[in-house]
């Protein structure tokens, strides 16, 4: 068994007891990830395409909440319900990528309080309700925007809360900046980006019949 602090991250006094090295290439545990993605978006893109209801733009933000619901909750709820996943002997993939990743931020094998309890809600809770939207989309549901700006709101509330406990800790939990820009920040900025524009769009649809009522209304008086 290693010795406690022998392992890759940073700090290097960081604690695991009955750590395991990764057993995967980097290549080994990333092309996996990428190509699973793609065959899940390109699947979604191509059923959803076959009902003509769907605009171009419903079915982006189907291929997008099936991704990210998946991501949450089969590999986010991984992490945060298989506490000892940085010690299996048997190679996993799941425990592989976690282990990866915390060459970008150790926090993940460190099991960092804040991070746990952050992955847990997302999987349990965010998770689910990215897959009802998309059933929402897909049956045109009068929900389906505020449900949207709700898991758009979850997620950026999660980012802020990821990334200002890191800053507010040092944000020195990477192993060097090619994994600090590439897992750390690169990886999570979709996370920001997609969702603020789902949002702002989500918010758009909502606040617009209101908007509508109102001008009817002054003209009928």
């Amino acid at each position: 068994m290693m010795a406690s602090s022998d392992h890759p991250y940073v700090p290097s006094d960081l604690q695991l007891p009955g750590y395991v090295p990764l057993s995967f290439s980097q290549s080994e545990i990333l092309v996996p990830y990428i190509v699973s993605s793609l065959v899940v978006l390109t699947t979604v893109w191509v059923l959803s395409g076959r009902s003509p209801k769907l605009s171009k733009m419903d079915r982006l933000r189907m291929c997008w909440w099936t991704f990210t619901g998946l991501t949450h909750i089969i590999v986010e709820g991984y992490f945060a319900f298989v506490p000892d996943f940085f010690k299996k002997k048997t190679p996993f993939y799941l425990a592989e990528l976690w282990k990866e990743y915390s060459k970008g931020d150790s926090r993940y094998v460190g099991r960092h309080s804040a991070v746990v309890a952050l992955e847990g809600f997302t999987a349990a809770v965010e998770g689910p309700a990215c897959f009802l939207a998309v059933y929402a989309i897909a049956s045109s549901k009068s929900y389906s925007y505020i449900l949207q700006f709700a898991i758009c709101l979850g997620q950026l509330y999660g980012c802020v809360i990821y990334f200002g406990t890191a800053y507010l800790e040092g944000d020195n939990y990477s192993v060097s900046p090619f994994y600090y820009w590439a897992y750390y920040i690169i990886a999570n900025s979709f996370w920001i980006v997609i969702p603020t524009l789902i949002a702002i769009r989500s918010w758009k649809k909502i606040v617009t019949p209101s908007e509508s009522a109102k001008k009817t209304k002054k003209k009928t008086k």
